[in-house]
């Protein structure tokens, strides 16, 4: 028997390695338009992100290995062009030499997959475009990310291969977009709150997703360089298409196979609708399991699995394909994504009568190591209970919570089946009531009466209008909520009357559900749990009776939102901007986040930060996630370091030093780094590229001014009656003196405007550098900032040098001081020559103690510099002494008001 098979990859290389194996004298031959014969098409997106590091691994295949193999006669580089079913051949074509074939069969197989849909607004040929479907394009997309350094990337396409991509892309470091023309990513697989939930999560992750947008251009002359899209203009330099597929079945016209869309409609058996003729993989459309409709299925399993049955019917064995539930599973960075069966949007479209829950249960025990949670929305039919479709999101193996309600589903199992179901636990895998039968519980309570919630569904739809929003959790954490705690009612709850509408929320749902119990005990008639907590769903104060407390306003202060008090409930965000520069897409994304969340209007700070203005208390949370998809930060108060900022520096005609450059390393270094450190005040940086201080860093807590300090070489100098030298220093510190030009360091700012400006020669050299300033302040009472001597020449010690002035506020401030004032009672010296030390970190803070002083100078012997709280037994003469001590020895003598642990003083007793 002749078994022709056109197709390889999963179905037809599946199908033909069987037949042989089942029927060793059957003549399979197998053609395929491509040079390859079977790849690891999944794969592709991981080995662009780098998971898989070798391309040769993508090749599952060759001709000649699987010719070897199996037995099977291939073809590769031959296309079929028409199949003839009333003299079973099929026409081919070989691509090597543009021979053609009359192929005959006496059983054919059609296997030949889809391809990538490509919108007419893409241009194809542009470099930089890209689709995913074979090993060459992942290795070239993978190849052109790294030879153009690529930054920003947009995948057309929110399905499972669009997003497995810009997730890919992201681990490589790229900025990624998402564009999807409908409402929801993933929306064939997940309802819509699932998806939602899938979105917020990739905006965390710093994806950016754009839904119900289209592309309208792809900008770009040979190379891409933006995508404009109907919700706007995307720079990028890499386009990567994944907006759906089409059947490679053009060849079939005028066959008779009946077609479904430009799918092959087949029946249990695989067969088509003309005799002899089969096909498997993803060019056919094939049975919902549950529903019995038609449905698509581009799964490689699907594919390997209807190949299985297909092989077993050539080879004359009774078997029959089921049908599909349509399980997949999608792995994102920190969340995994999996589903089977019907949505419930689908099932509501087949007829059936639904109900469905949302369940957060923990996938392991709280205690035991990287323990977390899933997110499970089970389906079922109300009047029965039957499973009837499952979709869970979690960090942790989301694939056994669903390989579970898949087995249930295709077995016909009810929700009550898991009430005393046996699955396995130990910590390491599961909790002792397994996460699967949690959430079958939880609907078991739902449908029995036990429990009246709201899905995540109806919250979205608005269901909660009217409620009043009742916090459950173990502590306060919903802003503008009523709090209380279950484990205290004992009656009527102050301030809550028993008819009043109220959706209760915890940061799980069990104190939700068991605060209900209770309370539906005591007479609360209309209370509602909401389903998911506040770990899946958005919980907004708008949606509740509420005013905004101290707390609400001092919480949102700390994240760099102030309030405007000419509204009741609006807020201007501080936008950290570094150090007064932002890129474009930045810029872009700063005008967005004003549209969606503020009043439009941006304002600029005087301390080089961006505001948007009036966003209100209920969208603060959103705008947060918002800016974080761009790479943008709100903050910029609190008694901390506050962000840098800076003038032009060497884009400036006077700048001497790149201060771009350094205020940017003090920022991630300081800013960002010390963004923990607790200080008894702000403490405000600024860096200045010359001495014209623009920025007046000697009016911040600490500046750093660019330094080109000159030198004069006499033996040049021609001591002119007329020295141009001295005609252009604009500090006047230049003089010609018995015969010699001679510079006033005392007048001097070291601005290097002198240098080079001899015609001689004489004042071509000179020293670069930066001058710290140390206790400068603006505001009611300013402060002139003090320059240390040195000039420092080397970068890092000046980054060393504000690390101990950060450090050195921290242990000699009081809280409420500026440093400007701690330096004044320290003593300007003081300070700078424990700067200059470079021993901060060996300053020893004693504790109050009577034999402290002995300690204290025993401490000083070994060259150790020495703080000491001023205790009330510490007498004048005893300061004295310490005093002299500190002379004697070398080092930093000083007292503090601060009050420290006896941990402290003992580790300074111990040295």
């Amino acid at each position: 028997m002749k078994i022709l098979i056109i197709g390889g990859v999963a179905a037809g290389t599946k199908c033909a390695a069987r037949l042989k194996r089942l029927d060793r004298d059957a003549e399979v031959t197998l053609i395929t338009k491509e040079s390859g014969i079977s790849y690891a098409t999944c794969a592709l997106p991981y080995y662009v992100g780098g998971l898989i590091d070798d391309g040769a691994e993508l090749a599952a295949n060759t001709p000649e290995k699987f010719e070897a193999l199996t037995g099977v006669r291939v073809m590769p580089g031959v296309e079929a062009e028409a199949v003839n079913p009333h003299v079973k051949t099929v026409s081919a074509k070989d691509h090597s030499n543009d021979a053609m074939y009359e192929l005959p069969y006496d059983k054919l197989v059609i296997a030949t997959g889809t391809s990538p849909v490509f919108p007419k607004s893409i241009d194809r040929r542009l470099g930089g475009v890209f689709k995913l479907t074979r090993p060459d394009d992942a290795v070239a997309m993978r190849k052109y990310a790294e030879e153009k350094g690529v930054k920003t990337a947009v995948v057309v396409g929110g399905g499972h291969v669009g997003l497995e991509i810009a997730d890919s892309l992201k681990a490589r470091g790229i900025n990624v977009y998402v564009v999807e023309r409908a409402k929801s990513i993933l929306g064939a697989s997940f309802d819509f709150e699932m998806s939602d939930y899938i979105v917020r999560h990739l905006e965390k992750q710093g994806i950016h997703v754009m839904t119900s947008t289209a592309v309208d251009e792809i900008v770009g002359a040979d190379e891409v360089r933006a995508v404009n899209t109907s919700n706007g203009y995307i720079s990028c330099s890499l386009v990567v298409v994944a907006a759906g597929t089409r059947p490679n079945t053009d060849f079939l016209d005028g066959s008779g196979i009946e077609l479904d869309n430009g799918r092959i409609v087949v029946d249990k058996d695989m067969s088509t609708s003309v005799e002899d003729i089969y096909a498997a993989g993803d060019c056919v459309v094939i049975r919902n399991r549950v529903s019995g409709k038609r449905v698509l299925s581009n799964q490689a399993s699907m594919a390997a699995l209807e190949a299985r049955v297909l092989a077993g019917v050539l080879a004359g064995r009774s078997a029959s394909f089921g049908g599909t539930l349509g399980t997949g599973i999608i792995k994102l960075e920190g969340l995994n994504c999996a589903r089977t069966g019907l949505t419930e949007t689908e099932a509501k479209a087949c007829g059936y009568d639904v109900v469905t829950t949302l369940a957060i249960a923990d996938d392991k025990p709280s205690y035991y190591p990287g323990a977390s949670f899933y997110a499970t929305k089970l389906i079922a039919e109300s009047s029965s209970g039957r499973l009837l479709g499952a979709q869970t999101l979690g960090s942790g193996s989301a694939d056994k919570m669903i390989d579970i309600a898949a087995t249930a589903i295709s077995c016909g199992a009810t929700i009550y089946d898991f009430e005393d179901m046996d699955l396995a636990y130990a910590p390491p895998f599961a909790t002792a009531v397994h996460p699967f039968v949690q959430s079958a519980l939880l609907l078991i309570n739902k449908m029995k009466g036990d429990m009246v919630s709201m899905t995540p569904a109806e919250y979205m739809q608005g269901n909660a209008e009217g409620f009043r929003i009742i916090d459950t959790s173990n502590v306060p954490s919903i802003p503008g909520a009523t709090h209380v705690d279950f484990t205290r009612i004992n009656g009527e709850i102050d301030g809550i009357s028993r008819d009043e509408k109220l959706l209760l929320v915890c940061n799980r749902g069990r104190r939700a559900y068991l605060t209900q119990n209770r309370m539906r005990h005591f007479g609360y008639t209309n209370t509602v749990v909401l389903e998911g907590s506040t770990i899946f769903n958005v919980v907004k104060p708008t949606a509740v009776k509420c005013s905004l407390t101290d707390a609400d306003i001092a919480r949102v202060k700390a994240l760099g939102f102030l309030r405007d008090k000419n509204t009741p409930d609006c807020f201007n965000c501080r936008v950290i901007t570094r150090n007064g520069k932002i890129t474009a897409d930045e810029s872009i994304a700063i005008a967005e986040a004003s549209k969606r969340f503020g009043s439009g209007e941006v304002a600029m700070t005087t301390r080089q930060t961006v505001e948007i203005q009036g966003i209100p208390y209920s969208k603060i949370d959103g705008l947060i996630e918002f800016l974080a998809m761009a790479g943008l930060e709100t903050g910029g108060t609190g008694s901390k370091v506050r962000p840098i900022v800076a003038c032009k520096g060497t884009t400036c005609q006077y700048g001497l030093i790149d201060a771009y450059s350094v205020s940017e390393e003090i920022h991630e270094r300081f800013y960002k780094g010390y963004r923990e450190v607790k200080l008894p005040h702000k403490f405000k940086i600024a860096v200045g590229g010359c001495p014209n201080n623009c920025v007046k860093p000697n009016l911040n807590d600490l500046g750093v001014v660019g330094q080109k300090s000159p030198s004069v070489n006499s033996d040049k100098c021609r001591g002119c009656k007329v020295c141009s030298v001295e005609r252009s220093c604009p500090m006047k510190a230049v003089s010609v003196s018995d015969g010699k030009a001679v510079i006033n360091d005392e007048i001097c700012n070291n601005c290097g405007r002198c240098v080079t400006k001899c015609p001689f020669g004489a004042f071509d050299g000179f020293i670069s550098g930066y001058k710290i300033y140390i206790g400068g302040r603006w505001g009611k009472k300013v402060a002139h900032g003090v320059p240390l001597r040195k000039l420092f020449t080397d970068r890092e010690e000046v980054m060393q040098t504000i690390e101990k002035a950060i450090l050195f506020f921290r242990e000699q401030g009081i809280t409420g001081e500026r440093f400007a004032d701690t330096i004044d009672r320290v003593g300007f010296d003081n300070a700078e020559k424990m700067l200059d030390s470079g021993a901060i970190d060996a300053c020893i803070i004693a504790v109050p103690h009577y034999d402290h002083p002995k300690y204290a100078v025993a401490c000083m012997e070994k060259g150790i510099h020495v703080m000491v709280e001023k205790p009330a037994g510490v007498y004048t003469k005893q300061v004295r002494w310490m005093n002299e001590e500190a002379k004697k020895h070398n080092v930093v003598f000083g007292m503090m008001f601060n009050q420290r642990t006896n941990c402290i003083y003992r580790k300074m007793r111990d040295l």
